[in-house]
């Protein structure tokens, strides 16, 4: 039997620190929420991935754009130990630009967010609300494209820009949104560059977390994905594959992430914008008309 209307279980896929912060919210919201994290975020450790992290801060001021793809990127991006296998004096100019970003000293570099979490990282770091630029709070979606309206019209020729972001451990980590604004910035003139600054991984499950999984793919729980890395790690994972997901509801956070989820076997996906209040409205559309 499925659970009434409204106490349907929200499972949260996102990494580990970001699922507790939604379901803490999802609580006060009075809804049941638990944690499922579906990918592990790991700081960068060899010196081969260290060394280009390092370049890119010492030839930040000649950026005309820095764009962070996640909050993810901004903290370790900021990040004051990242173990450089590098000289000291090089440690003493990424600390000097480091102070002049947060002094407000650096104005011709734009630091750019295509969402509120990656913009709350940001000015958590120092960086100036007045060098930011984002999406508006009430865009109706939070990703690349939004993005570019706020700033494709700007000149971005002989510009160049730097898009800080995260390493996958498997294919399917590429992203369509990225790679769509630096063939924008591409096609406007501007050179774009990329960096790493951390690694995205598929998560190790315990026993009861993979019985969960199987128990949530029919139970009327409901998944809610704000990655398609997450859907892509969950149907792959040992002990996971082979399920019969028709059964399974879920919220998606974006457009592609809920074509994502459907190519995965949900019979029943429903897209919302990133927000708590999106996401409860859309969860209860679920639970009002597929009790």
């Amino acid at each position: 039997m499925s659970p009434p209307a409204g106490s349907a279980s929200l499972i949260v896929t996102r990494p580990a620190g970001d699922a507790a912060h939604w379901v803490r919210q999802l609580r006060q919201a009075g809804r049941r929420a638990e944690a499922f994290p579906l990918i592990e975020i790991a700081g960068l450790s060899a010196p081969a991935q260290l060394q280009p992290l390092a370049q890119a801060w010492l030839a930040l001021p000649g950026y005309a754009a820095c764009l962070f793809v996640s909050g993810h990127a901004v903290t370790h991006f900021f990040k004051p130990d990242w173990p450089l296998a590098h000289t000291v004096p090089a440690q003493a100019a990424i600390s000097n630009i480091a102070s002049t970003i947060i002094s407000g000293l650096l104005p011709e570099c734009r630091f750019m967010a295509p969402g509120p979490g990656t913009v709350a990282a940001l000015l958590a770091a120092g960086v100036a609300a007045a060098q930011i630029d984002a999406p508006p709070p009430d865009a109706g979606q939070f990703d690349s494209e939004a993005l570019w309206q706020v700033i494709g019209q700007r000149d971005w020729r002989g510009r160049r820009v730097l898009v800080v972001r995260g390493l996958s451990s498997g294919a399917e980590g590429s992203s369509s949104g990225r790679d769509w604004i630096a063939a924008q910035w591409r096609a406007a003139g501007a050179s774009v560059e990329f960096v790493a600054v951390y690694e995205r991984r598929p998560p190790v499950l315990t026993e009861a977390q993979l019985q969960r999984a199987q128990a949530a793919s029919a139970d009327g729980s409901i998944w809610i994905f704000s990655s398609s890395e997450a859907v892509g790690h969950l149907v792959r994972l040992p002990g996971l594959q082979g399920i019969d997901w028709r059964r399974a509801r879920a919220v998606a956070t974006h457009p592609r992430i809920a074509e994502a989820v459907r190519a995965a076997g949900w019979g029943l996906v429903a897209e919302s914008r990133p927000a708590l209040g999106d996401i409860l409205q859309a969860a209860g559309s679920i639970e009002s008309r597929y009790p």
